[in-house]
């Protein structure tokens, strides 16, 4: 009897720590499936860069420096020199309906969820770019944002617009706007902007400034991570300092009794015998 109470006291604990490290592994397995759709993202995008003109140039995944980042750099994931224009492109791999302008600093997911907006991301790209390279190249730069396909877009219609420089398009259709676009502009002009020794210099240039210091790189992803959880509101309990959720910061804030301080619901209490 006490084998048996023994045997039955073991197998619970073993299902019990086999639940426990479920969530563990589940969350493992979902970043590395997250990190996996991104680096099929960022190769799908690099195989239509590679089918372009022998003539045209193109660079992935530039680390330059930028004074005017948080973190000092700038790492961009496309740059293609073409005769007519310099495309930069930003990948985003979200999912859901994203909704965004030309002129909001911020974008959402869903509806819900906050994102810097990509163009204004991809605006202190070129900038940094425009910092490697002569001034008379400056004008020539056409700032494209690609998600994929598993993202519904709610934005300004001339975002999506071919006469537009600030492109916003699904990474499958990506060659198709570059193609567009550059068709457009030998419409409008009979001469090339850049000559095949233009995009060699831009190329050259950018390939000089590229950062391939593994440490560097990783030093930078780092900066992104802790600046992105210092820009997280965490409300917190003015007594215990517990976080509290977005419901309850509002619930105190509009209470007269709380005097603009922020409780927790155990605290919150204190004020019921007052």
């Amino acid at each position: 009897m006490v084998f048996g109470f023994l045997f039955k006291k073991k197998k619970q604990a073993e299902k019990d720590n086999s639940s426990l490290a479920k969530p563990t592994e589940s969350k493992k397995n979902s970043q590395h499936w997250a990190n996996r759709k991104g680096e099929l993202g960022e190769y799908k995008i690099t195989i239509q860069l590679d089918q372009f003109s022998k003539n045209y140039m193109h660079h992935s995944d530039l680390l330059i420096k930028n004074d005017k980042s948080s973190t000092g750099y700038s790492q961009i994931d496309h740059v293609i020199i073409t005769p007519y224009g310099i495309f930069v492109i930003e990948t985003k791999n979200y999912q859901g309906t994203i909704y965004g302008g030309k002129d909001r600093k911020t974008w959402l997911i869903n509806g819900k969820f906050k994102m810097m907006s990509p163009l204004l991301q991809n605006y202190g790209h070129i900038q940094a770019i425009k910092n490697l390279i002569d001034i008379n190249y400056h004008e020539y730069f056409i700032s494209m944002v690609a998600f994929t396909k598993r993202c519904t877009f709610k934005i300004d219609e001339e975002l999506r617009k071919i006469n537009s420089n600030q492109l916003v398009v699904y990474d499958i259709e990506l060659t198709e706007f570059i193609n567009r676009k550059i068709a457009v502009l030998k419409l409008q002009y009979k001469e090339p902007f850049l000559s095949n020794q233009d995009i060699n210099s831009i190329h050259d240039a950018l390939s000089t400034a590229n950062i391939l210091d593994p440490s560097i790189r990783k030093q930078h992803v780092e900066s992104i991570k802790n600046n992105n959880a210092t820009k997280k509101d965490v409300h917190k309990c003015s007594i215990c300092h517990k976080p509290v959720s977005d419901k309850v910061k509002t619930y105190c804030l509009s209470n007269k009794r709380f005097n603009g301080n922020v409780y927790c619901f155990e605290h919150q209490k204190n004020f019921d015998n007052k």
